[in-house]
């Protein structure tokens, strides 16, 4: 398994080994003792999963402290484009973005530390799924609008497909003013 540091520091990208015969594919998608020697080493308390049409788009979704999240993320079937959100106030990259395009085919995942918003755009109609290493709570459940002026992202949706609840989270500049 590879693993490859970004330039936002605690984001961390993982491409397995994949085997590949005539029956199929195999490939180890966890193992703690190697995500430990690469700088995750958490336990996850809990898995997540969604089933995503092409065109949605999910997020920018965390929680706050002391329930923040990491989590592992990846696609079973698909592709997304996922996107995270620098939102820890002492980081000398607080309010800078990433994307990390995540295809099932690949088999790579993303580790998400605490302190990240995350979201991110069904590129194909996809099964995503992620490891976290907190329960969630509804009380510390938080996020940023998806389209929020100031990130400015490029979500490379023409007509995304956005929940209603997405569509009226806080702008990155309320959530400095409310929660930073």
């Amino acid at each position: 398994m590879q693993f490859r540091k970004h330039e936002i520091e605690g984001l961390i990208e993982f491409q397995p080994r994949i085997f590949e015969d005539e029956r199929g594919i195999f490939y180890e998608s966890y193992n703690k003792n190697l995500f430990s020697e690469n700088g995750i080493p958490y336990d996850f308390v809990q898995d997540n999963f969604s089933k995503s049409k092409k065109g949605v788009i999910r997020g920018l979704h965390f929680q706050f402290s002391p329930h923040a999240q990491g989590k592992l993320v990846r696609v079973m079937t698909g592709k997304v484009l996922d996107v995270v959100v620098d939102i820890r106030k002492d980081s000398p990259t607080f309010g800078q973005y990433d994307k990390f395009i995540l295809d099932a085919e690949l088999g790579n995942m993303l580790y998400v530390p605490e302190g990240f918003a995350h979201g991110f755009h069904a590129l194909e109609e996809s099964i995503f799924v992620y490891k976290c290493t907190s329960f969630w709570n509804k009380a510390a459940e938080s996020g940023i609008v998806w389209n929020d002026p100031t990130l400015n992202i490029d979500w490379e949706c023409e007509n995304p497909i956005v929940s209603s609840k997405d569509q009226i989270l806080p702008t990155f500049l309320e959530y400095q003013k409310i929660f930073v």
